[in-house]
């Protein structure tokens, strides 16, 4: 029975809020992003031949779980193979291989040591589709290659779920058909997903997987967007460059700031997800100094802020409601833990902070970095909280956060007649 992961065993990833993507291969080599191959319709024998060139510096990965680290993240995902087929461990089922080409090594291997060493949870992408394979494109006029490429990506999955010790999470991708023409059941169809995933999770127990094989499984992972799920947990997907930037693009002028990139973080938080933050290493493997920085950048205010991450879970207060309700808060959302309430800041207000509908009396407001108090006022009849004696200028140039005790869980109250507040 393909059963999907309880809430236990979700527990660790729910908490974590964090993990860093690694998208690394034959494409990094020539700089312009891992659908290279395709979208400039480089032969399958011509793109080979890259091959033989790729030769990671010997601590590459190493090096991607101290940025990791130094991120606050607390789960990495590597590819262990694109759409390009070229697999970054030692296959029996191809010879297009990290380990038997250029520098003849398993950089999955690699990887998941360094992690695992590090103490970071271990998670593998594995692309279903090969462009090399004429089946994927036109299965009902290549059915030998059809049946060779789904039985590649069955036989691998195995692999990486038998040669590398504890695997957490699995990240399918290329679940979808060449022509985009079919509906999730035919791409699970297409694939066998259903025997996939069954036999990932008999040798996986635990195992997280997400929802690209064509079966939803157990988390989703938008790209690009932050978004809560409509039944099960979402893990948004993001670079750092440019949206279509993955792996490694030399010219990449969009650099995200270290701002945007932690309200990313907290936004993702906001609606009980995960932020799954990419890197594409440069060819030699190294982590681009644009990457290093933002990334120390978010660990940095980590340090100070993560209680208001880890393990929070989405709060009623108005700035935490999901988009498209009419009441907001310029200020910033708010994340939740029991009867705390944290208040996220992007927009500081200056000395003096108000918050509406609030329903539960507050016990106790400060600045979750320093533990520095400030006096309020919680109306009991108009329901509007005041925070004064706050610094004129923002404590956190990312994002300052008060966390706000309350005497029970935060409750945000109904108005049932919208205009009562203009009589004060």
């Amino acid at each position: 029975m393909n059963e999907k992961c309880s809430p236990e065993q979700m527990r660790w990833f729910n908490e974590a809020r964090l993990g860093i993507y690694v998208h690394y291969g034959l494409y990094s080599l020539l700089g312009r992003g891992e659908w290279t191959m395709y979208s400039e319709r480089i032969p399958a024998k011509e793109y080979a031949q890259l091959a033989d060139q790729f030769r990671p510096a010997p601590r590459c990965a190493e090096e991607w779980v101290e940025a990791a680290c130094a991120a606050g993240a607390k789960y990495m995902v590597l590819t262990t193979r694109h759409h390009e087929g070229f697999c970054l461990f030692d296959s029996k089922y191809s010879d297009f291989t990290s380990a038997r080409h250029g520098a003849k090594r398993d950089i999955v291997r690699e990887y998941v040591d360094a992690a695992r060493k590090a103490g970071l949870h271990v998670g593998l992408y594995y692309s279903l589709l090969d462009w090399r394979f004429p089946g994927y494109f036109e299965p009902e006029k290549y059915p030998d290659s059809y049946q060779a490429l789904v039985k590649q990506a069955h036989d691998q999955v195995r692999e990486l779920m038998t040669g590398y010790g504890r695997i957490e999470v699995l990240e399918y991708d290329g679940g979808w058909d060449a022509r985009l023409a079919g509906k999730r059941p035919e791409w699970s169809k297409f694939w066998r997903a259903r025997e996939l995933n069954a036999m990932v999770r008999e040798l996986q127990p635990g195992i997280i997987i997400n929802d690209r094989s064509g079966e939803d499984e157990d988390i989703e992972t938008p790209e690009q967007v932050i978004r809560g799920g409509k039944q099960r947990m979402t893990e948004s997907c993001m670079c750092i460059g440019d949206s279509c930037a993955w792996g490694y693009t030399r010219f990449n002028p969009n650099w995200k700031t270290p701002v945007q990139l932690v309200q990313n973080l907290i936004q993702a938080a906001q609606v009980g997800g995960n932020y799954l933050l990419n890197i594409g290493p440069m060819p030699n493997g190294s982590v681009r100094a644009e990457e290093q920085e933002r990334l120390q950048a978010i660990g940095n205010w980590l340090k100070r802020n993560e209680e208001a991450i880890r393990n929070s879970r989405r709060c009623a207060l108005i700035g935490a409601s999901e988009p498209g309700t009419v009441d907001l808060n310029l200020q910033g959302p708010w994340t939740q833990k029991g009867n705390v309430g944290y208040w996220c800041i992007y927009r500081w207000p200056g000395r003096q902070a108000t918050a509406i509908r609030i329903g539960t009396p507050v016990r106790r407001v400060s600045l979750l970095a320093t533990g520095e108090e400030f006096p309020f006022h919680w109306d009991e009849r108009t329901k509007r909280l005041v925070i004064s004696g706050l610094p004129a200028l923002p404590p956190d140039p990312c994002c300052s956060v008060l966390k706000v005790e309350f005497e029970a869980e935060p409750i945000r109250t109904e108005e049932e007649d919208l205009s009562a507040w203009l009589n004060g």
